[in-house]
């Protein structure tokens, strides 16, 4: 660091849907005097962040252990390593961190920085559009932050994202259930069929697995509580009058062997 100057330094990552975008890196460097570091308090980010988000009329976000977990586990890394960066050799990148500590999550972004105060790296994210975008991102509603102070100065990381509620496969099914009873259809009690088609790869049918139906529909979803609109269809036209419903696990679909992203993988059959 210059003497003389306290520079805060962040790098944004665009956020992450199913596929990972590029990221790219800012620089904002901001003359003052240096001060002294003393024990920071995270809250201080959020509290800092829920401000500029009522005042742009957005929603408070709120406090996600996980994501804490995550982002102070990449704080020290970034204390621990020198130049900051989104991720460092061997580590996994932030949806496979965030995912690992517990976070579940359809959507989920990052800010990082560098600086002698909460205020400070605040006000250098608000003046940095990457940055600023993440903080106010109308879709995200939960926040992680973590402050480690090291060399004189404060390592900062946000994680924020757009929350999922864990359920179990008993529980998906029973909210797929509801749903299609409500639409008048009879569930079937024996769900063995419907979760072994659930569990095919794609591109195989149900007469791979002895599996048998008038109609057949399996998808992958952070969001459980619409059906697919061609389910929604089929359901409308009267010509069913029982249904089976059947969870698994989600299927991958990048490069890693299991889903980072939370969804739920469900399968209906309707006679």
């Amino acid at each position: 660091m210059v003497s003389g100057m306290a520079s805060v330094v962040a790098a944004r990552c665009g956020f992450y849907t199913r596929a990972l975008l590029a990221c790219a890196l800012s620089a904002r460097v901001l003359l003052a005097q240096p001060q002294p570091i003393s024990q920071p308090d995270a809250r201080q980010l959020v509290e800092l962040a829920n401000q500029s988000r009522a005042a742009a009329g957005l929603p408070a976000l709120k406090w996600d252990a996980a994501l804490a977990g995550a982002a102070y586990d990449h704080a020290l890394r970034m204390a621990h390593e020198g130049p900051i960066a989104h991720r460092y050799g061997g580590e996994p990148d932030l949806p496979e961190r965030a995912a690992a500590a517990g976070a579940h999550f359809s959507l989920i972004e990052e800010n990082i920085a560098v600086g002698n105060s909460p205020a400070q790296i605040h006000d250098g994210w608000m003046h940095s559009q990457g940055h600023h975008d993440n903080l106010l991102n109308a879709k995200i509603d939960h926040i992680g932050v973590a402050l480690v102070p090291a060399n004189g100065v404060l390592y900062a990381v946000a994680d924020y994202a757009q929350s999922v509620t864990a359920m179990t496969q008993a529980q998906v099914e029973a909210k797929i259930g509801a749903i299609l009873h409500g639409r008048g259809l009879t569930l079937v009690a024996d769900a063995a069929g419907a979760r072994r088609y659930c569990s095919l790869d794609e591109g195989m049918s149900g007469s791979d697995s002895g599996v048998k139906a008038r109609f057949m529909m399996r998808w992958q979803s952070a969001d459980i509580a619409k059906l697919p609109p061609e389910l929604e269809q089929r359901v409308a036209s009267g010509q069913f009058k029982q249904a089976a419903v059947g969870a698994c696990d989600a299927k991958s679909s990048g490069e890693s062997s299991q889903p980072v992203f939370t969804a739920y993988r469900v399968a209906v059959l309707m006679y």
